[in-house]
């Protein structure tokens, strides 16, 4: 899968290169300024960097021109592939999600089940859903950070990378990821426990 998607992207094919991937709407919401401001400087730690996705017509001129400065490391494709967006998934070690807010995410979700692991802002719905590894190594399913700001998202980039290093560790990481689970039956269960709590609450009146 990694090798595919290198290929997609025009990447140099390279299983031992750590692979960073975003799905997103190209805007400021989403955490792009940040990205723009920071992506020569992530390269710089040996990594690749693809992204999917359309919005704000400046991001499209910035990616494009980014693409022609690092061709083998970094790749944009501006459209909407939903086979592509599971190639991704399925493909990179790493998803970024820098969003200024973000109410609940799914792309987050999507990396766990595909043992994508993810680099999330801890806002709304990536702070509800990812635990950070650097705190919590035992339950840990991600890297987290919390200011807005470049020198932050590279810090969790950086923290990631160091445990990509020690490929035990990170195999017992995405093993964690792809166990979570965020299904509707697991919340259906909660919502099952809870009526039924009701219930016998109601009736013992």
């Amino acid at each position: 899968c990694k090798k595919a998607l290198q290929e997609a992207f025009e990447l140099k094919p390279d299983k031992n290169t750590p692979l960073i991937a975003t799905i997103s709407r190209l805007a400021d919401q989403k955490g792009f300024d940040l990205i723009v401001a920071s992506l020569e400087e992530m390269l710089s730690y040996g990594t690749q960097y693809a992204v999917l996705g359309t919005g704000e017509r400046k991001y499209h001129d910035i990616f494009t021109e980014l693409a022609k400065k690092f061709p083998n490391t970094f790749g944009i494709k501006i459209a909407y592939d939903n086979k592509l967006a599971h190639l991704i998934e399925a493909g990179a070690d790493m998803f970024l999600m820098p969003s200024k807010y973000e109410p609940c995410g799914l792309n987050q979700l999507y990396s766990l089940k595909y043992g994508t692991v993810p680099i999330v802002r801890g806002v709304g719905g990536l702070e509800d859903t990812i635990v950070d590894y650097t705190k919590e190594r035992d339950k840990g399913t991600g890297f987290k950070f919390y200011a807005y700001s470049a020198s932050e998202m590279l810090d969790a980039v950086k923290r990631a990378l160091n445990i990509y290093k020690n490929k035990d560790a990170w195999r017992t990481l995405v093993s964690r990821c792809m166990n979570e689970d965020f299904s509707w039956q697991k919340s259906a269960d909660e919502y099952l426990a809870l009526y039924k709590k009701a219930i016998k609450k109601h009736e013992s009146r």
